[in-house]
């Protein structure tokens, strides 16, 4: 498949980009409003790669460009800037899955709380923002990004999937499956989002709470 990480020059981006290259055969775009700094941010993540003993292409592109030529499309922003960045590919996605890994979240004095949109969950905020009957699928929420993105690091993680229908869904699983230490977890449709995503202020809570839980994820026996 060819996978787009739209936004993807963040920490979310740059993890799924070193894993996916290193792990699998699937073809990598970062995405960006600015193409150049896509590009930047791709030629950076090769060489990243190159120091890990891998030879890896990962291209660069406007936000645009690579949603019209991916399978699946990861839209690696912060939930503040989801729908903006779903509006503004939503004429390129065509057939694409789109994905959402964002978060709602707030903070205070006591830590980090959840803070679902009004739909629901992010995820769903993201099915009404895309093209009717773009597949949608939610994972990717509990992923600790600064280890997912430092190689030397094996992860023992699963990712809980939810999905608008079976292609998201195949899609998903596919490619989570395809990168070492994660597991997929099918845990039903977009409307099992919210507890999905409400994991992530408890994780980031814990760790910050808690010696030696830094990097949080989450695996279910």
């Amino acid at each position: 498949m060819h996978v787009a990480l739209l936004g993807g020059t963040g920490d979310i981006g740059e993890g799924l980009a070193l894993r996916l290259s290193r792990d699998t055969d699937h073809a990598v775009t970062v995405g960006s409003r600015d193409a150049e700094k896509a590009r930047d941010a791709a030629a950076e993540y090769e060489a990243t790669l190159a120091d890990h003993g891998v030879e890896a292409t990962v291209e660069g592109a406007a936000n645009a460009d690579a949603a019209g030529a991916a399978d699946v499309a990861v839209c690696c922003v912060p939930a503040y800037h989801l729908t903006d960045t779903i509006e503004a590919v939503a004429d390129d996605l065509g057939d694409a899955v789109l994905v959402s890994p964002a978060v709602g979240m707030t903070s205070d004095e006591s830590g980090m709380h959840y803070n679902p949109p009004g739909v629901g969950s992010v995820t769903e905020l993201a099915a009404t923002a895309a093209p009717d009957g773009t597949p949608i699928a939610g994972a990717f929420h509990n992923l600790a990004a600064g280890r997912l993105g430092a190689l030397e690091a094996d992860l023992d993680w699963d990712v809980p999937i939810v999905a608008s229908g079976d292609t998201a869904r195949e899609a998903v699983v596919t490619l989570v499956e395809d990168m070492a230490g994660l597991r997929p977890l099918v845990a039903g449709d977009l409307s099992n989002a919210a507890e999905i995503e409400g994991l992530t202020p408890l994780l980031i809570n814990l760790a910050r709470n808690n010696d030696g839980m830094h990097d949080l994820g989450v695996k279910f026996w």
